[in-house]
């Protein structure tokens, strides 16, 4: 018989948190919550304040027999959720379904999972807080009323299996305004001039700034030829040079949100794969002499917040590391947004001295990547700024003026470790000038003209999204990555290119939710709610009160759609050949990996076939087949022969049709960060790279 029962929520922190706590202390994982909403109905009592029915989890039985049969053999139970709204709410289940006292000492809460943690929080277990209960209850009952709603009238009006969040439809919203955005856009022309300038030995760049010392737009080819032949000869007299010295300091550790953006942009990882792996290295990994140990805090915080403890460790490895100027002279303070939960910190390492290199061992690669990333993130914000020297220099001939500006690393500071990503550079890149003084000439080598289109704004990317949905205040740092997941299972946007693009069923649904529930897709709104989540939160307003304000129009509208809402058919987009097994035309079907061809006559015939996009070059190594585009099992782009297995010709850069000029070999296009560069796969033979 143990003395104390603590349930968590997965089994890897239970064999973790056991380890610390000693024989007298049983752990058992709940594996998440044990209660919810039943699927099969809506769950809410509308007409008794909203009164939620909740059920025992199908397959969750066994999971509460074994906590049940624990529970009577053990003194006293603690529950050790995690520390956020959800996890407040499966202790509260929990309690009930364990007939546990909600206002005793019952609730233990970590920050993270190491020993000294685990063992202070039990020394601070508190009753259950039921101000965060409600709030995540408002939450759920919110979101069930709003999908058990309207996602049974697009099934009978569009079509089955789709649904209607209140997060999901405003993500979707933005995609489409954004492809609006991107269709409506009218280019302006514009031009620059870019000069090649050389002093001595020394060359460097330039570019027009304007004239007689006034900044000067060129908005036409005719702006540029008055340039042109303002100038006299091609030398020219620096006028100017402004020397400055610039800091640059480092980024704030991450938050859920800043964790997946940078995962996106420097490791190319999906915002549901980097939330799992930060999971597991939470909830603790195998490390050697030191057992399982929880490498970073917990991972869903919109707090920038770091404890004392933490920040004393950090600048004690700097020192000893880097040396004592590259500490920050201040402790770094947190930002905060609007109502920031800052219940517990930053996502950082629980131990800044468990260096990467040190883990390496235990690790996968993808778990080494992301703990290198939140590693390198938490030290470079701890340590000073870079200082930077710039150096602006004005040329000039006759009336026309040529700016160049340089910058180069004084003192590196935090970028000796890490510096933060963004999406359209993902370094500030020194730029070197020949120490130049007033009165000094410079001969012009070249002057080239260029002519430039405005571009319009970019489609998302999962990390543009993100930041976007983070800024307006919608949803939280939990509900991104399952946003994300579900437009996409829905068929609502597909990814191309890493970018989302809206599909026509998405289109059609946020028309007929715009329509009919236009609050559901109102960004103001939505902010507005989550404001509201957070006052619950905080205990200034009653939960039910929230839900009933919402309800008292949303029924309304809901008793419109129902008379009013337009059935709408999507016509099948016919693939251009027929079934090989009944001779039907095959139509292209959107399914949870994208599209696919099946038969027009289903389900009489259920033959399906993948879509085969060909890149209109023959093989190289059969001469027969076509080259086409394939998909790994880790949905990356490969290129292969259409007569696999016979011919096994493939190839991770894509062919191109004319052959290599110096040994006539296959020419592909490899991709660079830069652009493209086409090569040989036999020779030397390389292209100039194109954009």
């Amino acid at each position: 018989m143990s003395d104390y029962l603590v349930i968590v929520e997965s089994p890897a922190k239970a064999k973790t948190i056991e380890r610390y706590l000693g024989k007298k202390y049983k752990v058992k994982a709940s594996m998440g919550h044990v209660r919810d909403l039943p699927k099969s109905q809506m769950g809410v009592d509308v007409e008794q304040n909203f009164e939620p029915k909740y059920i025992t989890i199908r397959g969750k039985g066994p999971v509460m027999k074994e906590l049940r049969t624990a529970a009577k053999k053990a003194k006293k139970i603690f529950l050790a959720a995690d520390p956020d709204r959800e996890g407040e709410a499966i202790a509260w289940h929990l309690a009930n379904s364990l007939d546990v006292d909600i206002h005793s000492n019952c609730r233990v809460v970590f920050n993270e999972i190491t020993k000294d943690a685990i063992k202070e929080s039990f020394k601070h277990p508190r009753p259950i807080n039921m101000d965060l209960v409600d709030a995540q209850q408002a939450r759920r009952i919110l979101d069930r009323l709003v999908g058990y709603n309207i996602s049974p009238l697009l099934w009978k009006k569009v079509k089955k299996g789709l649904s209607a969040g209140r997060v999901q439809s405003v993500a979707l919203r933005l995609v489409i305004d954004r492809e609006n955005e991107i269709k409506n856009f009218i280019p302006e022309e514009y031009w620059s001039i870019d000069g090649e300038f050389k002093k001595d030995k020394n060359d460097f760049q330039a570019g027009f700034y304007g004239l007689k010392g006034k900044k000067t737009k060129l908005s036409s080819e005719a702006d540029v030829n008055s340039v042109m032949d303002k100038l006299s000869d091609d030398v020219f007299k620096v006028v100017s040079v402004v020397k400055k010295e610039r800091k640059r300091n480092p980024a704030l550790p991450f938050t859920t949100s800043s964790l997946q953006q940078e995962a996106a942009r420097k490791l190319n990882f999906r915002a549901r794969k980097t939330m799992m792996l930060a999971q597991q290295l939470y909830e603790g990994m195998d490390i050697g002499k030191e057992g399982t140990v929880g490498l970073i805090t917990y991972m869903r915080t919109d707090s920038t917040r770091i404890s004392e403890v933490a920040q004393e460790e950090a600048a004690e490895f700097i020192s000893s590391k880097y040396g004592s100027e590259y500490l920050k002279s201040d402790k770094p303070k947190a930002k905060k947004k609007g109502k920031t939960q800052d219940a517990h910190e930053a996502v950082r390492p629980t131990s800044t001295l468990r260096e990467p290199s040190s883990v390496k061992a235990f690790l996968s690669r993808d778990q080494l990547r992301l703990y290198k990333l939140i590693w390198e993130r938490f030290i470079a914000s701890q340590m000073a700024p870079a200082v930077m020297d710039t150096m602006a220099v004005d040329l000039q001939n006759g009336e026309v003026i040529f700016r160049a500006n340089g910058s180069k690393v004084k003192f590196s500071g935090f970028m000796k470790v890490y510096v933060e990503g963004s999406d359209d550079q993902l370094e500030e890149k020194e730029n070197f000038l020949p120490d130049l003084v007033e009165g000094d000439e410079v001969i012009a080598d070249k002057i080239s003209p260029k002519q430039h289109f405005t571009q319009p704004p970019p489609r998302y990317t999962e990390a543009r999204l993100v930041k976007t949905l983070e800024e307006l205040g919608i949803g939280r740092p939990s509900t991104y990555a399952p946003t994300l997941d579900t437009i996409q299972k829905r068929g609502y946007v597909a990814l191309e290119n890493k970018r989302f693009i809206p599909t026509e069923l998405g289109e059609i649904v946020l028309e007929l939710i715009m329509e009919f529930f236009p609050e559901v897709i109102n960004v103001e709104f939505t902010v507005k709610m989550e404001s509201e989540l957070d006052e619950i939160e905080e205990g200034k307003i009653a939960w039910v009160s929230i839900i009933d304000e919402f309800y008292k129009g949303f029924e309304v509208n809901l008793k419109k759609a129902e008379i009013e809402m337009r059935e709408v058919e999507i016509e099948d987009e016919y693939a251009g050949e027929d079934c090989d097994l009944c001779g039907n035309p095959m139509i292209i079907k959107m399914g949870r990996y994208g599209k696919f061809m099946a038969c027009s006559n289903f389900p009489e015939c259920r033959n399906t076939k993948a879509i085969v996009k060909q890149i209109g070059v023959k093989c190289p190594t059969c001469k027969q087949g076509e080259i086409i585009e394939r998909k790994s099992k880790k949905k990356r782009i490969f290129y292969g022969c259409d007569r696999y297995p016979e011919c096994e010709f493939i190839s991770w850069d894509k062919p191109i049709e004319r052959p290599c000029p110096k040994c006539s070999s296959t020419l592909v296009e490899k991709k660079l960060k830069k652009g493209i560069q086409v090569q040989c796969t036999s020779c030397d033979y390389k292209e100039l790279s194109q954009q």
